[in-house]
């Protein structure tokens, strides 16, 4: 079954100011590339060639001027401007017309992974419906959405709790079946003015349709000056390559 992919690269990086006073967060070097390089070469490492970006309306002229056609990635790129800042999920609608029904990977731009996804895709496709998650141990997980878990299920998923019920972070790697545009459509905004992911995955949780998978290897985000950091150092150290 084809998958198609998706890259959300619409965040200001507030956090990394003023790195980012002149650019996005996901232009920004990471190891021997800018950051976003790393999800493209994640979904072209895994087999997907179709690949949408969805940019902020600022930047996406910079991400466009970086990525081309995908022609250097071996892929073909769609672009979407997000207008608004109004959260991943709403970024993820945009995507619609784009996956024309079929399953989607979903990449943050921001998310550093040691070793492929691959496998974790592979799971995904063998589900008959429904979505996946990547979870990791973390030693701050008030930082993240939090997963509440047991054997077999995703009991949970609490964004930025005060008080973990877990230290399972979920990563910002999403599988999703057709239905998450449904799905979204009936969300309702947050507290933070954002339309949140986390409450999507919840929703899988009720229709009993969300799987995990623990991922292997060294895994960071890159929304802070530390975690951009262990970014560099991860990638320096493999020289940008994404490991088996």
């Amino acid at each position: 079954m084809k998958i198609k992919g998706v890259i959300l690269a619409g965040g200001k990086g507030s956090r990394l100011y003023p790195l980012t006073k002149v650019t996005n967060k996901p232009l920004l070097p990471v190891g021997k590339e800018p950051m976003i390089c790393h999800p493209v070469r994640q979904l072209g490492h895994s087999g997907i060639d179709k690949v949408l970006v969805i940019a902020s309306e600022e930047n996406v002229g910079d991400v466009t001027s970086l990525l081309g056609s995908g022609k250097d990635f071996g892929c073909d790129f769609t672009y979407k401007v997000q207008d608004q800042p109004l959260g991943i999920a709403h970024a993820l609608s945009l995507a619609e017309e784009f996956a024309d029904g079929k399953k989607i990977v979903v990449l943050l731009a921001d998310n550093i992974f040691e070793r492929t996804i691959k496998t974790y895709m592979q799971n995904f496709i063998k589900q008959k419906k429904g979505a996946r998650v990547l979870l990791k141990p973390v030693d701050n997980p008030e930082r993240f959405g939090v997963a509440e878990i047991n054997d077999k299920h995703i009991l949970s998923i609490e964004e930025k709790p005060k008080i973990p019920k877990s230290n399972y972070a979920v990563l910002g790697a999403y599988f999703y079946d057709s239905q998450v545009f449904d799905i979204i459509r009936n969300v309702k905004i947050s507290e933070r003015g954002e339309y949140e992911i986390t409450s999507v995955n919840n929703e899988y949780i009720k229709l009993n349709e969300l799987k995990y998978d623990i991922i292997k290897g060294d895994w960071t985000d890159a929304g802070t000056f530390e975690s951009w950091t262990e970014a560099n150092r991860m990638l320096l150290k493999n020289d940008n390559r994404i490991l088996e």
